[in-house]
């Protein structure tokens, strides 16, 4: 029996950069880097040509901490704000301007940049609800795995859900997958009317046979297993378009989603990427806890929504 040889995570990542080459690099608000990771990971994506930060923050402390952990800079623009609110206010400032095409969490607290993001005062909102994809590259799988929503929205009704679908469902335009296939999911295959869920996974497909959701193909509800797996699909007699080939992971809450991504993360060696979707520009969301190289995975994927942004699509 031969070994699985597993690409290692800079391999997996590298290649996801090579995505982006050809495109001119994203100009990015980064809001408060003032820690290791959220500065390292913002320089090594300009260092591969995928961003163009513009540092918002207290200057003498980002540049204290660039020299304490030898991060260089290399004349990147730092714009002064004295505290992680008034780096929020400024970045988003920065968008309005036209100065940035996208927003990247550093080192403060997420409710504290989502708060400004959701702000009605702040104009970033649009018609559709603002949602999370994580995007994973997981060595056992054959594509890329989008998994949302779980990171903002808790217990979405169906409405919302059918919101986040569509932000996904967008994203994966951008990605380079024209017709996505989605798996509504929930522990079981079949319709239970005691498991809302499972109710609300058929709601979804009908709406997409409807044009409420467009751009992809739905199918649900589906378990985890059929989702990836043709085999287990064919076992239990499921005939579907997207079971074994999902390319959309669409979760029932986002407890259900947390544990899967950090699972796939921690357990099946993922490269993770997360951005947040539906204001009017992506915001690149990682925990505080990330490393610099899911930031960058962040930032490419961040730098392809900006560039199909670009292109109106």
């Amino acid at each position: 029996m031969t070994d699985t040889v597993i690409p290692s995570k800079t391999e997996r990542l590298n290649r996801m950069i090579a995505r982006v080459k050809g495109i001119p690099p994203v100009p990015v608000a980064v809001v408060y880097p003032c820690d290791k990771e959220s500065l390292k990971g913002p320089v090594q994506a300009a260092e591969a040509g995928v961003i163009a930060p513009v540092l918002v923050g207290p200057e003498a402390k980002i540049r204290a901490i660039a020299a304490e952990f030898g991060i260089d800079l290399k004349n990147l623009r730092i714009v002064e704000a004295s505290d992680s609110h008034a780096a929020c206010a400024e970045a988003i400032r920065l968008v309005h301007a036209g100065e940035a095409e996208a927003l990247m969490k550093g080192s403060l607290h997420t409710d504290e940049l989502m708060g400004a993001i959701v702000s009605r005062a702040n104009n970033l909102r649009t018609p559709r609800r603002i949602s999370h994809v994580f995007v994973m590259d997981v060595p056992t799988y054959p594509r890329p795995m989008l998994i949302t929503d779980a990171a903002v929205n808790i217990a979405p009704s169906l409405e919302e859900k059918a919101d986040i679908t569509q932000n996904a469902i967008y994203l994966a335009h951008a990605l380079g997958v024209p017709e996505p296939r989605v798996a509504i999911l929930a522990a079981v295959e079949t319709v239970n009317p005691k498991m809302q869920s499972t109710l609300e996974a058929a709601a979804l497909c009908k709406m997409a046979d409807r044009g409420q959701i467009k751009g992809g193909v739905l199918d649900g509800p589906l378990a985890f297993d059929n989702a990836v797996s043709a085999d287990a699909a064919r076992i239990k007699g499921i005939k579907s378009p997207v079971a074994g080939q999902a390319d959309i992971f669409v979760v029932p809450g986002l407890e259900a989603g947390n544990m899967l991504f950090k699972q796939l993360e921690y357990l099946s060696h993922a490269l993770t990427a997360g951005v947040v979707l539906g204001a009017k520009v992506p915001v690149i969301l990682t925990s505080r806890a990330d490393t610099a190289e899911t930031r960058v995975a962040s930032c490419v994927v961040a730098a392809q929504l900006a560039h199909a942004n670009r292109q109106g699509n």
